[in-house]
Order: C-alpha cells, then structure tokens, then sequence
C-alpha cells in the first residue's frame, strides 16, 4: 500500500513537471502522452518537442539526472508535513529552471503524420496539429485526382467529421491510419475486388490471440484500417514480449506488417492467431508441414504502449483466459463419420468457430431429409436447396467463408430462400460418401459433375431445385467469385425457381380447389342431416317439457283448489244484519277491481277474515290487505285479534294488493 502511495506521488509531481514544461493545460492529453512513454518525463517532452526544436541533445542527460535526483529526494523524506497548493505549484516550476532558458527554444507546431489507403493506391500525408480536416482533403485531392466534393475520408475514432474540425481538439497520437471512399465515382474493373476491401475497413475483426508461454487467450477487437504492425504494438504491452522479439503464426502468407487488416487476408469476424518469444533465430524458418499457417516475425523496433480502449475491448474482454489454440486447425468434419447429424454439428460448431457466428443456419440432417425438407412441402413453402462443399486444402476457402458466406447479405438471402446444406470434402473418404449420396439422390451426372472440380476451384455452392419427376442442379458456383457475383447467381436460380414455383402454386390451388368444392358439398349435406335431427329433438324436448310444465301447474292449481274450498267450508255462517250482537260490514276490492261483500261479528278473529279472502283465491301469503285511510296494512296485525279491536267496525272498506 505505501508503494502504491508512493507511486501515485511521483506521477503527480512527474505531471506537474511536464505540463510546466510543455505548457500543456489539458490534464487529459498530458497523461495520455506521459503513458505512451511509460512515464518517462524526458522522453515525453522530447516527444512533444523534438530535439531538434526543443531539449538539446548534450542536455538530455542533465536533464534525466535532475529528474532522478528530484525524485529520490520525495521518496527520501516521507516524513515531511504534506505541502500547501502553492507549494505544489513551486515544485513544478523548480524542475524546468535545470532546463537553462539556452536550452529552451520557441516551441515548434506538433506535426501528425496520416497514412491514407484509396484502393490500390497509399497516400503519406504530414500537415500540423493545428490545421482543419478539409486541408487532409485539399492535399489528397491533389494526390489521388479526386474532387474533395466526391471523397469521403473514413477512420476516424469519433466517426465522420466536418472539414473545420481542428485536429488538435481531436488530440490525435502522431502516427494515424485513414481510409477514402468515393461511393459515387464508379470503380474499374482493376478496382472490383478493391472494393471489397473499402467495406471491409469499416468492420471491426475479433483476433483470438493466444500467448502460447502464458497459455491465455486474448480476445482483441480492431478495426479493418488497423496495420498489423499496429495490431503487434498494441499486443506487445499485454504479453510483455517487444515486437522485435515476437514471433507469430496465423497471419496469411501474403501479410506484411504495412498492410491493414481488411487487406490481410484474415478470417471475418473472427480469426485465430498464435504468439510467443522468438528465442533464437531458429524459430524464424519455414514452418513445417505439420502447421498450416505462416510463422511471422517482425523485425520491427516499435513496441509503444496503447491503452486498451485504443482498440476498442473492455478488461474483461482484453484478459479472458480460454484454451490455448494449437499450430494446426480442427476439421471442420471428421474422417469416417458414421452418423451424419454429428457430422454436421461438428460442421457447423468448428464453422463457428473460425468464421463467427454469423453464417447461413446450415441444415442439420441427412441429405436426403435436407431434400425433403426443402422440395415435398406445399408450393408456397418449398425452397431451393443450397449444397455447400469446403475443402481446406484450397486457398479460397478462408476468403470465400470469411467474405461470401458470412457476409450480411448472403447469409440474409440463404435463410429466406434456401435450405442449406454443408459438407467437408478434404478428406477423401468424405468425398467418396458425398459422392455417393448425390448419386442416389440426384443422379450421376452431378457426381461425375463433382469429380471433375479439381482442389484450388473449391469450395463449390450447388444451388438445387426440386421437380415433379426429378430434381435439377441449377448452377454450380465457384470459390473464385465475389460477392456481388455470388448474389447475382442466386438471383438468378431464384427466378428460375420463383417461375416453377408459380406453376406448381397454380395447380396446387386447382387441385385443392376441386378438393374443397367437394368437401364443402360433403360438409354441407352432412350439417343438412345434422341439423334436421337437431330440430327433431328439440322438438321432442320442448313437448316434454310443456307435458310436465301442465302436469306441475294441474297439480298446484288442484292443490290451491282443494285448500280453498277447505277454508270456504271452514268459515262460520254470515250472521244477519239486525241481531243482538255488534255487526262489522266489510267491503274488500280486489286487484281487479271487483268488490267482495260479507258480515261478520265484531268479535270475529282476523284469521277468519284472512280465510275468507283466501277462499276467494287470495291467500295472505301473497297478499296484503289494507285501508284506506289511515293506510293500516291488516296482515301484520295478530290474527288473534278481533274485528273491534282492530278497528274494523261497524264498517270499513278494505283492498288487496299483491305483496312484491
């Protein structure tokens, strides 16, 4: 803990002391150039000014010595009380006074150099710090012939700028790589693969690197314009191994440190490299047979640290341990495989693996379930069928994967349009299976078809149509193609197909039209019958139901019948209108409006009255009785009570309302 202190103080004085002595204010820029010389004060204020215009040479020495001899004196007495603000501020500017003013001269413009690539052609270019981004332009377009109007210049970190932009604001390192592109000047003939490349620049490359001493893998992201040598500064800081003693294999035979990577020849997205220390010169030779890729070794001198953000990969990413890749490639499919699925899965699994995982989604399963899947559905659902054939021991093989197969678009229009089917034919055994497959499936002709390819036209693409009596090979392509070529030849199988494709459509819909018109007269004459035995039942169930709905209602009226004629018989006479005893005259109306008349002796019970109204066929179970005024509603009263003692007496007018 207190070395890390300790540390952190020397850089901070270290960081005074260079921005007293560059007069650079931007605390941000001043770490960055103190990282790229590993802090190393004198070295990276000769880099901000040059010898030649800054620090002389014979002072150089004088100048580390007071550096060492400032520092030692901070670690030599800790015990010091911390310094104020200004103390701090003192101390930075008591460094540059060792630097006699002699020794001083007017700081020079910082210059930045650009290595600009427009397709065959490389283009140096010095101008300074200061200028704007439309003077790169101006001095190109003298250069390369190319108005600056049409030239669109690529590669910079933040993306497209304007031409005012000031490359100082960009706080660029010295040495830069940019890109052309003129998307509305027509390429030449000379140039069609060239512009391949253009695209390829803007694509970022993963490179699993593996440190063979270490056994770790780094997995590192770089853009398309990066340099190789570039790619070995960047790694040199990460395996502690100077470029100049690092030895590679994995890069392309035709690759040298000055080209880009787009230009290389590497595997898109992804390609697999090897490094360790080169220990004697011994390990320069040829390879041998045993290793399919080239050993290189850089004779360069330069191994300058880049932050890892420099190449755009976070930590997690940057130290990623996995397993240590060997010299040699796996195959992308076993020898003498007896089952085919695994096969293919093996297939597919190692196609990832060097090519990425964008790829067509190749069919896993037999080739004659590929046949099927893609020529016995419905019309509108078959498809062409893609047969990819790879052959390692070709040299087109990498760059027809990397750049055709795993391109955007291709990959695109072979998942809507085909079913893809693949297999590896370098070991010969492979080959003779393959061979005889497609002679069961689709005859001689396309396995004599086959033979007759020879290694270097591989890998072949046999885009195959389905028929009614047998199946057709429409075109065989070939790994000598480019990508607008591949594109264009599947088109054109596609329009082949899409006008078999309507033909069969065509019948296909007559014939289930015939079937439908057929099925729906079925269909209807069965619903006819059904719905006739529908309505007979229903009939039958609603006479049921009305039978039993009478005999229920017969039965509640007898019932009511019997209980009222009961009461009727239960009630005591009618006594006459002149006797001796008080007489109570009731008039009742009805809900439909008749009147009901009868005597009775004030001394009666109210349940003799309710009986007479229930006998009349208005049992107080539904109904009320009531006066008129004051409203009284009669039921609610004790039936025990008399006519008198409810106040019925000698007269009253009552009426029936139905309880609710």
């Amino acid at each position: 803990m207190a070395s890390d202190s300790e540390n952190n103080m020397d850089r901070e004085i270290i960081l005074a002391d260079f921005q007293a002595c560059t007069g650079i204010d931007d605390i941000a820029e001043a770490i960055t150039l103190l990282e790229l010389n590993n802090w190393d004060l004198v070295a990276a204020i000769n880099g901000v000014i040059p010898q030649e215009n800054g620090i002389l040479q014979s002072n150089l020495s004088s100048v580390a010595s007071q550096a060492n001899i400032y520092g030692s004196r901070s670690q030599a007495a800790p015990e010091d009380p911390p310094a104020a603000p200004a103390a701090a501020s003192s101390s930075s500017s008591a460094f540059c006074p060792a630097l006699p003013s002699r020794h001083i001269v007017e700081r020079q413009p910082r210059m930045l150099n650009f290595r600009v690539e427009y397709r065959q052609r490389t283009v140096e270019v010095v101008i300074e710090e200061g200028s704007v981004v439309g003077e790169i332009k101006q001095i190109l377009e003298t250069e390369l012939q190319v108005p600056v109007s049409k030239m669109q210049l690529k590669g910079w970190k933040s993306g497209d700028l304007s031409d005012s932009i000031v490359l100082q604001s960009l706080h660029l390192p010295k040495n830069n790589s940019l890109y052309v592109l003129t998307p509305d000047i027509t390429p030449t003939a000379s140039t069609s693969q060239n512009s391949v490349l253009q695209e390829s620049l803007n694509q970022n490359f993963l490179l699993v690197i593996s440190h063979r001493e270490a056994q770790r893998d780094y997995n590192l992201n770089f853009p398309g314009s990066r340099t190789i040598q570039e790619v070995k500064r960047n790694v040199s800081d990460l395996i502690n191994i100077p470029v100049r003693h690092q030895q590679w294999d994995g890069w392309p035979a035709s690759a040298s440190d000055s080209m880009t990577l787009a230009a290389s020849g590497i595997s898109y997205p992804c390609h697999h490299l090897g490094v360790c220390r080169r220990s004697s010169p011994a390990n320069t030779r040829a390879p041998t047979e045993e290793c399919a890729d080239v050993h290189m070794v850089s004779d360069s001198e330069g191994d300058d640290f880049e932050d890892a953000s420099e190449f755009g990969v976070d930590e997690s990413e940057m130290f990623g341990m996995g397993t240590s890749t060997g010299c040699r490639k796996a195959p992308l499919m076993p020898e003498n495989t007896e089952n085919e699925v695994d096969a293919l899965l093996h297939f597919t699994a190692e196609f990832t693996t060097r090519y990425g995982e964008c790829h067509p989604v190749f069919f896993i399963g037999t080739l004659e379930a590929a046949s099927q899947e893609a020529f016995y559905g419905k019309a509108r659902d078959r498809k062409l069928l893609a047969i990819y054939l790879h052959n390692d021991e070709s040299v087109l093989g990498n760059v027809f994967c990397s750049q055709m197969m795993c391109a955007d678009s291709i990959v695109s229009y072979l998942s809507q349009n085909f079913i893809t089917w693949a297999w590896d034919v370098t070991k010969e055994a492979n080959k003779a299976r393959l061979l005889t497959m497609c002679t069961r499936h689709f005859g001689s002709v396309v396995a004599q078809t086959i033979r007759t390819y020879k290694t270097d036209q591989f890998p072949l693409l046999l885009i195959v149509m389905g028929k009614r009596t047998s199946n057709e090979v429409l075109n065989v392509i070939q790994g000598n193609t480019t990508v607008d070529e591949l594109m264009m030849r599947l088109m054109g199988a596609m329009e082949i197909f899409t006008a078999q494709q309507q033909e069969d459509i065509k019948d296909e819909d007559e014939r289930e039209a015939r079937e439908m018109v057929k099925r729906e007269q079925d269909e209807a004459y069965q619903l006819s019958l059904e719905a006739d035995r529908k309505k007979r039942e229903a009939q039958e169930r609603e006479q049921a139901e009305q039978l039993r709905l009478q005999h229920i209602q017969k039965e509640a009226d007898d019932e009511k019948e019997a209980i009222r004629l009961s009461l009727e018989h239960a009630l005591p006479p009618e006594p006459a209108e002149e006797g001796g005893e008080p007489i109570s005259k009731l008039r009742i109306r009805t809900p439909s409006g008749e009147f009901l008349v009868r005597r009775f002796l004030g001394i009666t019970k109210l349940q003799v009255l309710f009986d007479f109204v229930a006998s009349k066929g208005y049992p107080w179970e539904d109904f009320k009785l009531l006066t008129t005024f004051p409203r009284r509603n009669i039921t609610q009263l004790d039936p025990a009570s008399s006519l008198l003692e409810a106040k019925l007496f000698p007269q009253e007018t009552l009426f029936l309302e139905a309880k609710e």
